[in-house]
């Protein structure tokens, strides 16, 4: 009985051992698999080793500032501006990971030739897209010309940064089955990386830039009265109404002990049509009796926005700023415009414009000669740098 029970002992201390060990191989296995970027018996040709770097703006901000308030202006440098943001995105990258001087060229070859072609396209596409260029004025009145300009490059770059970095990176650098091994301190992704190390710190001096000089252009908006002669032909009027609420809490030790309330709405009257004195131009084609009238794209000619404060409740621990109300208004005046521009009204501003081309024009064509026919088309006329007719040194401070 005593053997028996010995043994039965010697059989329990040998099966816990067994657990214990699998559990610390399960345990360690999955401490090295919950380390970003290690991996258990990863091949050598597979691994990265990360090294430290600091990265380089590529980029002057003041002229980044200058462009990406008027990409119409200076395409050019626009799509130079992207090769030149993303090209030491790409650079700084691969030397965090640790690439060969070969490798790193094979990622700048692979760019040149396979991503910038169509990148700086869409890059131009949804930066227009974003930003109103026609409320310029307005932004610089509320001193967020600079400001706006810098958040939707932010918006476009974060966009398309991973996108881009994911696609080179598994191209260029051998990997097995889609996985980058890698190693080293402070381990990140590539795309961490893009974003953190490069791109953060770009914008976060171009913002510091467009704080400075949204605030001095504001102050020098208008230092006189200006008068300028214009020929524009309005063909839609957008009317809107809207409110925005705002409830500002103080707080002590986590309590709200004071609240403030605003609430304000505005009135929006809009305008569409064609600026004529940036372009207008008739032709007559006898050979092909046409007669050919070019009109400039269109855009917002004129926005009036009428806002009103309805509530105004200020706490007792709380002073109301004037900031405030001015993002209140400045929050509102943007809402009215996209609504707008996302409700198709510049193409159905084109159609009242062929209309009321055909209304003046044709029987004037007629008159000519019963065989004419009368096209109206439409010419992309680039951006002044301050929309709405006010030149650079109608803003200088």
């Amino acid at each position: 009985m005593a053997v028996n029970m010995q043994k039965a002992n010697k059989v329990g201390r040998i099966l816990i051992l067994i657990c214990l060990i699998a559990i610390a191989v399960i345990v360690v296995t999955r401490h090295y698999q919950s380390r970003p970027g290690s991996f258990l018996g990863a091949p050598k040709e597979y691994e990265l080793n990360y090294m430290p770097a600091d990265y380089e703006l590529a980029v002057d901000p003041e002229d980044a500032i200058a462009i990406a308030s008027n990409p119409q202006r200076y395409r050019r440098e626009f799509d130079q501006m992207v090769y030149d943001i993303n090209v030491s995105v790409l650079q700084h990258v691969s030397t965090r990971m640790g690439l060969s001087d070969s490798l790193k060229n094979a990622v700048i070859q692979e760019y040149e030739t396979n991503h910038h072609p169509y990148l700086k396209t869409l890059y131009f596409n949804d930066f227009v897209r974003l930003r109103d260029t026609t409320a310029n004025l307005y932004e610089t009145w509320y001193d967020n010309e600079s400001g706006s300009a810098t958040k939707a490059l932010e918006e476009i770059t974060s966009k398309y940064t991973c996108y881009l970095i994911n696609q080179i990176m598994a191209t260029v650098i051998p990997t097995k089955g889609g996985s980058i091994f890698a190693k080293g301190s402070n381990l990140e992704t590539p795309c961490g990386i893009a974003l953190n190390e490069a791109l953060g710190p770009l914008i976060t001096r171009m913002e510091e830039r467009a704080a400075i000089e949204d605030f001095s252009r504001s102050r020098g908006l208008l230092q006189e009265k200006v008068e300028k002669v214009i020929a524009e032909l309005a063909t839609m009027e957008v009317r809107d109404k809207k409110g925005i609420n705002k409830q500002m809490q103080t707080k002590i030790w986590g309590m709200n002990v004071s609240s403030s309330d605003l609430e304000i709405t505005a009135i929006s009257i809009l305008k569409v049509g064609f600026r004529l004195n940036d372009y207008f131009d008739v032709q007559l084609n006898p050979k092909a009796n046409l007669v050919t009238i070019t009109l400039p794209e269109p855009i917002i000619l004129s926005h009036e926005v009428y806002p009103k404060i309805e509530k105004l409740d200020i706490g007792w621990l709380r002073e109301v700023e004037s900031v405030n109300f001015n993002e209140s208004f400045n929050s509102l005046r943007k809402e009215f415009r996209r609504e707008a521009v996302e409700s198709n009204i510049m193409r159905r501003s084109e159609q009242q414009a062929v209309q009321l081309m055909n209304t003046m024009f044709w029987p004037i064509v007629k008159s000519i000669n019963n065989r004419y026919e009368l096209k109206v088309v439409f010419k992309p006329v680039p951006q002044p740098d301050i929309s709405d007719g006010f030149a650079d040194d109608d803003l200088q401070g």
